[in-house]
């Protein structure tokens, strides 16, 4: 007999969580991972935070979250509550309930920010590989690392010389066009306004040169496990410089 296609609605529902993620499920391994490493930072989350006033976003909560945005390649934290909203899977890691309302992507954005400014990402990194079941997985004998390329948010047109205002775009509106052809440009001259700090730099020969920074990756050979990472300026040493330094030998 075929079956009919109708939709009813439920005035009552009752969702258990935990029995809709599967038992092998590779994320129940690493929220357990991430669980211990959390309670072991209570005491840095209680820094963060003054004792009056509405509560936060649960840390906890951010942090988690923050992983299944790395995970899964969301792009923005906009993207990020909407997927909460109806992903049952993440809603079970971060620790909302069915019916827990989402945050405001702008909410979360400036909560996420306290924790960055407060070095927690770091620090929650090194929790992890301090786990007696994490260190049996590394080993000190063989290494790889490897470098990319971020964009930072400031476009070119921010990129201005320092001793003065350089020439007004031509052109009317909030982002007038701008024409850089035959202008000799370097980071000894120029800055960016938006963005002091990012460097114009390119990865290589006949590739596009943008204002960037330069992200850093440490990998432990034998289990394949991230143990460092950090962010320099873009150049041509930066790479081998933040490779020393990961692995402990000073470079200066």
């Amino acid at each position: 007999m075929r079956g009919t296609d109708k939709r009813t609605g439920e005035l009552f529902s009752y969702v258990d969580l935990e029995k809709r993620v599967r038992p092998d499920h590779p994320l129940r391994l690493i929220r357990e991972f991430a669980n211990a490493a959390l309670e072991a930072l209570s005491g840095d989350f209680a820094e963060l935070y003054s004792g009056m006033g509405r509560p936060s976003i649960a840390p906890e909560m951010l942090l988690r979250a923050m992983l299944l945005q790395a995970f899964y390649s969301i792009r923005s934290e906009r993207q990020l509550m909407e997927r909460l909203e109806f992903d049952l899977l993440f809603r079970w890691f971060v620790g909302l309930g069915v019916d827990d309302p989402v945050w405001d992507h702008s909410t979360f954005s400036k909560n996420r920010d306290r924790l960055l400014d407060g070095a927690i990402a770091a620090k929650f990194l090194s929790a992890v590989l301090a786990q007696p079941r994490m260190k049996r997985l590394l080993s000190s004998d063989h290494f790889s690392v490897d470098g990319t390329l971020i964009d930072a948010w400031a476009s070119m047109k921010s990129f201005k010389p320092k001793d003065g205002p350089g020439d007004p775009p031509s052109g009317g509106g909030r982002n007038p066009d701008a024409d850089f052809h035959g202008e000799k440009r370097s980071n000894a001259t120029h800055a960016s306004t938006t963005d002091p700090q990012a460097r114009l730099f390119r990865k290589g020969a006949g590739k596009e040169a943008k204002l960037c920074f330069m992200g850093h990756a440490l990998m432990e050979n034998r289990s394949g496990l991230l143990v460092s990472s950090g962010l320099t300026a873009a150049d041509g040493h930066a790479e081998r410089i933040a490779a020393l330094a990961m692995i402990g030998i000073p470079t200066a």
